[in-house]
């Protein structure tokens, strides 16, 4: 490994330590008399429950066993509302294992508060083994890719979703964000060489035109930025100030610029594979090479995103079909106007990464500047 990849990972695990513990300035500590624990459910009491059709609703009496703190091994009773909506009700079964809220005063357990089925064990288990099968792949290229996926997901949480809570702009706080992390990403995968020089360049501008793109297409599709799930709860949660509008187009090109760095690196990666096997070729020629690449990758990722953004929304466009719903007024919903913005947009960034890579490794991997 050479030298500046080795400090390169250091400074990245580093920065990564530093990410973990730096406060969002959000958190909120919890009253001693509240503590967040697993609890297993030992009984159920369906009497309450009333059943419409395929929903419930009700209340779900559960008796359950604390698993840990220092109430652990007692039993107590929680009850559970139904409302009558499938995404939102919780049913529990004996067995199961969830995350709950106790209430507890003087050594008493006054009330327990269920919130959700327990996850974590499995979401850390899915983790282990991505990254273990990432590593034994790619070998130290996958150690790395392990490495900038952590600091995405930390940079994410304890950098952008904070900035945004803040008032800041989502656009220019987006297009800031995305080149860091490109660049992270980038020179963390393929090392500080001319490779990844030309992806962040190509990567770059194509995240420009998708930012640009999105600000003006956005203002002619008309769409309220409440058009994505929780944007008007987060208004009714302090915020009432936060610019929705904004930060749905941020979203746009924010979802497209993994896309984007794929492209690049494909691109550049094989100008690279001609570079370092000393073919020369004119610049007509590089350019040209890395266009062919780039129409090839283009032409799958831009299915790509249409099924990656659309997939979220089968059942709504089941039920619009169901209904006998015309084409032309579902295509003019805005849920659906959302989503083919986000799909156009996104692509409109691939189109252009691929002839901007392809420029600067023509101009990059000349024979003249080995």
């Amino acid at each position: 490994m050479k030298k500046k990849d080795l400090l390169y990972i250091l400074a990245l695990i580093g920065c990564i330590t530093l990410l973990l513990f730096l406060p969002t300035g959000f958190e909120r500590e919890q009253p001693p008399f509240l503590s967040l624990l697993k609890v297993t459910v030992e009984k159920v009491d369906h009497s309450e429950l009333h059943t419409h059709g395929v929903t419930q609703s009700g209340t779900q009496r559960v008796t359950v066993r604390i698993l840990e703190g220092t109430h652990k091994g007692k039993t107590a009773i929680a009850e559970n509302y139904l409302i009558g909506k499938l995404e939102i009700d919780k049913v529990y079964d004996p067995g199961d294992i969830a995350l709950a809220t106790v209430k507890h005063r003087n050594g008493r357990i006054l009330a327990v508060t269920l919130h959700d089925h327990y996850r974590i064990h499995i979401e850390c288990i899915l983790f282990g083994a991505f990254f273990i099968s990432i590593i034994l792949i790619a070998g130290k290229t996958g150690a790395r890719a392990v490495l900038t996926f952590v600091f995405t997901a930390i940079f994410l949480w304890k950098v952008l979703f904070p900035a945004f809570l803040r008032g800041w702009d989502p656009i220019w706080v987006s297009v800031a964000a995305m080149t860091i992390l490109s660049a992270v990403i980038i020179f963390g995968v393929a090392g500080f060489e001319r490779k990844g020089a030309v992806a962040f360049g190509g990567t770059i501008g194509g995240i420009l035109v998708t930012c640009g793109l999105s600000l003006l297409f956005g203002s002619f599709f008309n769409l309220p930025g409440a058009v994505r799930p929780f944007s008007e709860t987060l208004l009714h949660t302090g915020f009432p100030g936060m610019n929705i509008e904004r930060l749905f187009l941020a979203g746009i090109f924010i979802a497209s610029s993994g896309a984007v760095m794929d492209v690049g690196m494909d691109i550049s990666a094989s100008m690279n594979e001609l570079f370092e096997k000393k073919v020369r070729l004119t610049f007509h020629d590089r350019f040209r090479s890395g266009m062919a690449v780039g129409k090839a990758v283009i032409g799958t990722m831009t299915t790509t995103l249409l099924l990656a953004y659309t997939g979220g929304y089968t059942a709504m466009f089941m039920v619009y079909m169901a209904n006998g719903t015309p084409i032309v007024q579902m295509l003019n919903i805005q849920y659906i106007a959302a989503e083919m913005l986000h799909t156009l947009v996104g692509s409109f960034g691939l189109v252009t990464v691929a002839p901007l890579t392809a420029l600067f490794g023509a101009v990059m991997f000349s024979p003249h500047t080995r």
